[in-house]
């Protein structure tokens, strides 16, 4: 069928998640570092990945770093910040050629897995401090990436829709951090940040390739020395629901309106109803064939697009369209008769044998590739459950109208933010 075959170690400090396969030409190493989302240290976090990335004690410039890259046969070096529920992660990514698939026999997975070390555990810093001007490039760096969010309306709209749904949240914080704190942010205080992070958060590497695993365990053990930790939770309160749906108009020079809606959803990855879930969303709004698209978008012709997607760590749904001003109220309307008619199971037994069908494509497609795979598998670490790929799709296939009926019970709309322009 779809058979991963992860192998899990626990190491001193971290998870090894090794995935041996000989679907690639090439080596994937991902290393990752959770922590709980805190206002206090998201901009310091937002920074530290794009600084290690930047230099290390053994390349202490860009271009070294890159050359020594180019060497490798030309591997790849790439960092990524994500919210995962309301935790805050850093990924490290190194993809690197085979060396089974090279004529000269060079150790190369060994190479990039020192390189990797190197970069997180051996950074370019000295007396407790990272390099001044390097940490001065990237503060550059990081304010036009926490700015280009502004100037992105869908995304902006998006983020806009999260800080007001969760005002009282860590989950309201932006990955990137927050634009006032990154001149508050030293070489010396986000060096001391770092040596926090490398004792505390949780640790996970993966290597997806075509490997040997105990001579990638071997490997790993003499190349990540690293002390064992207890990492910190987030405390889940169970479900926050606001009495009254809160609504949020916000004007700017734009010319497309943007009518964001969030929901709670009240379900977390792998609950019991959690595979109901993402068939109702589907079937509501998540791909071309569902009610939002050919409703709003199609039948009515209210919306540029229209569509739903699941936050699944933290139990929401957000809705996405593009409208003119003059539709906000006639938009509302029939976004709200669409979840009606999935509360009232107004929807066909067809309907849900095609959004399984979708959803079992598009699975199979996020894993045919190396970083979607340790996307999908990541979210075991983070839900902190152990769900097979097989029973994943398993579960989805079982899935009954009844099922998908009862779940929409439990989805409720908390807010309503439009973004329109100044004569909207």
């Amino acid at each position: 069928m779809s058979k991963v075959n992860e192998v899990v170690k626990t190491k001193n400090g971290y998870s090894l998640h090794i995935v041996q396969t000989e679907k690639y030409k090439t080596n994937t190493l991902v290393w990752r570092m959770k922590s709980p989302l805190k206002a206090e240290e998201i901009t310091l976090r937002g920074l530290l990945p794009h600084v290690l990335q930047s230099s290390s004690k053994e390349f202490p410039s860009t271009t070294a770093l890159r050359s020594y890259l180019d060497e490798l046969y030309g591997a790849s070096f790439f960092v990524d910040l994500a919210k995962k529920g309301e935790y805050h992660v850093m990924s490290f990514s190194v993809e690197i050629a085979n060396e089974k698939f090279l004529k000269e026999s060079e150790p190369l997975l060994q190479k990039g897995l020192q390189f990797l070390a190197d970069a997180v555990l051996q950074p370019n810093a000295e007396n407790g401090s990272f390099h001044e001007e390097t940490v001065a490039k990237e503060k550059r760096n990081q304010k036009v990436r926490i700015q280009s969010v502004f100037d992105d309306k869908m995304r902006y709209a998006n983020s806009r829709l999260v800080e007001e749904m969760c005002r009282n949240e860590a989950y309201a914080l932006h990955p990137n951090g927050i634009l006032e704190d990154v001149d508050k942010i030293t070489a010396k205080n986000l060096f001391t940040y770092y040596q926090e992070a490398i004792q505390k958060d949780e640790l996970d590497l993966y290597i997806i390739g075509d490997v040997n695993p105990a001579e990638v365990e071997k490997m790993c053990e003499d190349i990540f020395p690293l002390q064992n930790r207890q990492p910190e939770k987030v405390d889940n309160e169970g479900p926050v629901q606001s009495a009254e749906v809160n609504e949020v108009i916000e004007k700017q020079d734009v010319k497309q309106g943007k009518l964001n809606i969030g929901y709670r959803t009240n379900v977390a990855y792998g609950a019991d109803d959690y595979w109901a879930l993402q068939i109702f969303n589907g079937i509501f709004g998540g791909f071309s064939h569902s009610k939002l698209f050919i409703n709003v978008r199609e039948k009515a012709s209210l919306a540029y697009y229209a569509a739903s997607r699941l936050e699944s760590h933290k139990g929401l749904m957000m809705v996405m369209s593009g409208i003119d001003a003059k539709n906000y109220e006639q938009a509302v309307t029939i976004i709200k008769e669409q979840m009606q008619a999935m509360k009232n199971g107004d929807f066909t037994e067809a309907e849900i044998q095609q959004t399984k069908a979708v959803i079992r494509n598009q699975i199979l497609e996020t894993i045919d590739t190396p970083r979607g795979l340790v996307e999908i598998l990541y979210h075991n670490v983070v839900s902190g459950r152990d769900i097979d790929l097989d029973d994943w799709l398993g579960s989805i296939e079982k899935v009954t109208k009844e099922e998908i009926t009862a779940v929409a019970q439990k989805v409720n709309m908390d807010t309503i933010y439009f973004l329109t322009g100044m004569e909207g």
